[in-house]
């Protein structure tokens, strides 16, 4: 092994066995390990921040597969190199002394523009190729919906505490870089804080430490050694922006938190950092949601106005619409009983299964389905005083579950003032056409 590359390349591992973390997509019986003991690996897209395990999984199905393995960098390759590459995967498939059906690899792919996406469409679809993509951007705004529909988008998460600290008894137990020298870990918490959940961080500190040292002196690792160094050699780890994942947490937050100075600040800092700006206000499209909600949708509106017009003016004036939004989110009421709704009428699908769709609410367009009953006795909501009528919408079997619990607010206190007049008022809540 070459002694000079950086100990992230070096700890990088070749098979699944010596692969940390994302257990749910490699541990025994998940979907990557069991395509790749099979040797039938369908397209798919790695998602998850940097540092978690996307490249070298993609290396280790090229490893264990033996299919024709290629791979392109979405940062420097155009169409030309796409079709290229392609053209090479169908002398591969042409071939007879070719074992299974080329894979691709794309790095960053959500750096492809829409002409270079389509490129990759006919190829995917036909299986020339499996196409295997990494991100570390949401899929559904970087790639196009026909490449979605083409390929199934996998989650990685970020490294947690066990997996790191596994990390790091193997890196201190196998490379050579530690064979000849006293090693000490005293302590783990800001090594841990540090790295973030990024296994490349992880090692890339441990390598720095060891730069710092005398030939023979011993490696130890503490709060005090790791801080102290990170403060020395701060630009090791501002390439992505500084703890990352720490400061836009503390941006949220702090919207969440009605603090606006807060919000400005770590928005301040996200910028400095060399943020993507999109990043910025998709988060700030959620927080809109999920945070503010019903109490002012006029802020998901606005948002939503700040995502587009990032998009047409970009650095340095984008800065403005960011702060603006920042601002009115932070001091606007807040309410999650969306998300909440949302996610507890989740919950209840995966408990009550497949409900049927009553009678009366489904589609019928044939004339078999109304001889069925299909929309028979639908209650049409216009054709009534105050465009209401009691009838059940619900699954019969679920009766009628509250899901939206309205919150303390006044926009919600007026939708909830509405809701219980037209369901509850001189009418019986269990009538059976009603909830």
């Amino acid at each position: 092994m070459n002694q000079y590359q950086p100990l992230a390349e070096r700890m990088r591992p070749h098979s699944l066995d010596d692969y940390i973390g994302q257990q749910h997509l490699v541990g025994e019986g998940a979907v990557i390990r069991r395509m790749i003991e099979s040797g039938n690996i369908s397209s798919f897209i790695l998602w998850g921040p940097p540092g978690v395990g996307k490249t070298t999984l993609a290396r280790i199905i090229a490893e264990q597969t033996q299919v024709p393995f290629y791979t392109l960098s979405a940062v420097t390759s155009g169409v030309k190199e796409v079709r290229e590459v392609l053209d090479r995967c169908r002398s591969d498939v042409r071939s007879m002394f070719t074992k299974g059906r080329p894979v691709l690899f794309i790095d960053e792919i959500h750096r492809f523009n829409k002409s270079q996406q389509d490129s990759l469409l006919g190829a995917v679809e036909n299986g020339t190729v499996t196409l295997i993509g990494a991100t570390t951007e949401n899929p559904s705004f970087e790639v196009i919906r026909p490449l979605l529909s083409r390929a199934q988008v996998y989650v990685l998460n970020p490294l947690d505490r066990d997996d790191l600290l596994q990390l790091l008894d193997r890196t201190l137990k196998t490379d050579s870089m530690f064979a000849d020298r006293e090693v000490r870990v005293e302590q783990t918490e800001a090594l841990l804080r540090f790295a973030g959940g990024d296994a490349r961080k992880l090692l890339n500190i441990l390598d720095l430490i060891m730069q710092s040292l005398n030939a023979h002196e011993p490696f130890v690792i503490n709060d005090d050694i790791v801080t102290s160094r990170l403060q020395q050699n701060p630009l090791a780890f501002d390439k992505d922006g500084e703890m990352h994942y720490d400061i836009i947490s503390a941006f949220i937050k702090s919207v969440r938190g009605s603090d606006p100075d807060a919000a400005v600040y770590w928005l301040a800092r996200l910028i400095s950092g060399g943020e993507d700006p999109k990043f910025i206000a998709r988060r700030l499209c959620i927080l809109a949601a999920e945070d503010i909600g019903l109490a002012n949708p006029n802020a998901l509106l606005l948002a939503n106005a700040t995502f587009d017009i990032i998009n047409k003016i970009g650095w340095p004036e984008g800065r403005i619409p960011l702060s603006e939004c920042a601002i009115y989110l932070a001091t606007s009421p807040k309410s999650n009983s969306a998300y909440l709704a949302i996610d507890t009428a989740l919950e209840l699908v995966q408990q009550t299964g497949n409900a049927p769709v009553p009678l009366h609410l489904r589609n019928a367009p044939t004339k078999l389905m109304k001889q069925l009953g299909y929309g028979k006795d639908y209650r049409y909501a216009h054709d009534y005083p105050g465009h209401f009528v009691l009838q059940q919408y619900m699954p019969e079997e679920l009766k009628h579950p509250q899901l939206w619990v309205p919150q303390d607010n006044p926009a919600e206190a007026k939708l909830a003032a509405r809701h219980n007049a037209l369901w509850h008022s001189n009418n019986s809540p269990n009538n059976t056409d009603g909830k």
